[in-house]
């Protein structure tokens, strides 16, 4: 395997470097099947869905009926679990509980000088789609690092959807349902998922926002169908980007890098580090372990394809390029992370020192694994219990209040050239 090595004082650097960057630019020939799979499952409703989930996912349906996954299935597989991962999976559920717990706000209100009430009122949203990735491989995390947030919210109702490949559920994604108390599951997946849960078919009903990650055709459908529907963000392939100053074991590192590029091939995977001796070392530890890794093959495929090791001149500066890149996953293993930590400006979620690997935050850290990919950690934020709530402006004015605010409102409007806005506010400054 060929590990590209860049410098951060090389004259190309900002070029090569921008080669290893996912493009936001739309596949048009993605796009218009992706269109054509909404269209078909918005007009044909049950009958596309079959067709579709038979075609592309090998589900072998004969009717509706069988895309229904049943919550007593969700039970005997939690029951059916080796003690071992029973626990693992309760352990993250209480960490992810706790910390969607913490984030919980309220309703607010003020009074102005003239007695008038303003605020806010918080509210959960009635009824969400949680989409869970399940094509190349089962993400029962991921069930409880959406629905357990939704929960928490207060969200009404819950639809989780999940492609099952050749027909078949996978066990730990099923107790996983059944831990989080999700009721109302569906063996379906793709842009054929999303397309149900915005419109609607005989057997789904459609819900007011969609959430959740997937791969290239979820998050074409998600975008096609926002509108209709809210949704979250659009996910892009997963990354990381590594900051080190040469003191943690090159292993833990190599190891780290390994377990995002496992994801798949398009996934990256960044170590900038000011010591060039410790680069050196962990190319050599890369190729020695990477012989030893069940998902190699990817492996090998995402660093070849989007990875790189990157001499910077300082730690500083590796932060500076970090920012630049906005990652989704950014670890900070250093000896004093928290001396770099304000200047970190963009990034999903920071890992601070090396005994906090990413892996952690996929599984039972707290937070939610559904992060900003491709930059957009520069303007969005990971899954929260913001996500599954909106807000409503409270106005109440007393008499008194009105009339102090109306000639100001009536200037304004017909400044605007909007007489009849004008007029319905200076009715309220006479008083009638």
């Amino acid at each position: 395997m060929k590990l590209r090595r860049l410098d951060s004082a090389a004259p190309d650097f900002w070029r090569c470097l921008g080669k290893l960057t996912p493009t936001a630019a739309q596949d048009p020939a993605l796009e218009r099947a992706v269109a054509d799979i909404v269209e078909q499952v918005r007009v044909g409703g049950d009958a596309a869905l079959l067709a579709l989930s038979n075609r592309l996912d090998d589900a072998g349906w004969a009717c509706a009926q069988d895309m229904i996954l049943q919550p007593e299935a969700f039970r005997q597989a939690f029951a059916g679990l080796p003690a071992r991962q029973r626990d693992a999976l309760q352990l993250a559920a209480r960490r992810i509980q706790r910390h969607h717990q913490e984030q919980r706000g309220q309703s607010w209100s003020y009074a102005d000088e003239w007695g008038n009430r303003l605020g806010q009122r918080l509210r959960p949203l009635d009824r969400v789609g949680i989409y869970v990735p399940g094509g190349q491989a089962a993400y029962p995390s991921t069930v409880l690092m959406t629905v357990l947030p939704a929960k928490v919210a207060g969200v009404g109702e819950i639809a989780v959807t999940m492609p099952t490949p050749g027909g078949v559920p996978n066990p730990l994604a099923l107790a996983a349902l059944h831990l989080a108390g999700v009721g109302e599951a569906y063996a379906v997946g793709g842009a054929q998922a999303v397309a149900a849960l915005a419109y609607g078919t005989e057997t789904i009903r459609p819900v007011d926002k969609i959430l959740g990650p997937g791969g290239a055709f979820v998050a074409a459908a998600k975008r096609r169908v926002f509108g209709k529907v809210g949704i979250d963000l659009i996910a892009g392939p997963s990354e990381i980007l590594i900051i080190t100053d040469g003191d943690p074991p090159l292993d833990w590192i190599v190891c780290d890098l390994f377990a995002q590029a496992e994801h798949d091939a398009l996934a990256r995977g960044l170590v900038l580090c000011p010591d060039p001796g410790y680069l050196d070392a962990l190319a050599e530890r890369i190729r020695a372990l990477l012989p030893e890794r069940a998902r190699r093959a990817v492996i090998a495929q995402s660093l070849e394809n989007r990875g790189a090791l990157i001499r910077t001149r300082s730690l500083e500066e590796a932060v500076e390029i970090a920012n630049s890149i906005a990652p989704e996953h950014l670890q900070l293993a250093v000896r004093e992370p928290a001396a770099l930590l304000d200047a970190v400006r963009h990034a999903g979620a920071i890992f601070l020192g090396a005994q906090s690997p990413e892996v952690m935050g996929d599984y039972v850290a707290g937070p939610s694994h559904v992060l900003p990919t491709c930059g957009t950690a520069r303007f969005s934020s990971p899954l929260s219990l913001c996500d599954f709530q909106k807000r409503s402006s409270i106005i109440e004015l007393t008499g008194r209040g009105a009339q102090a605010l109306a000639d100001a409102a009536a200037t304004l409007a017909l400044g605007e050239g909007l007489e009849a806005h004008a007029r319905s506010a200076q009715l309220r400054g006479e008083g009638r």
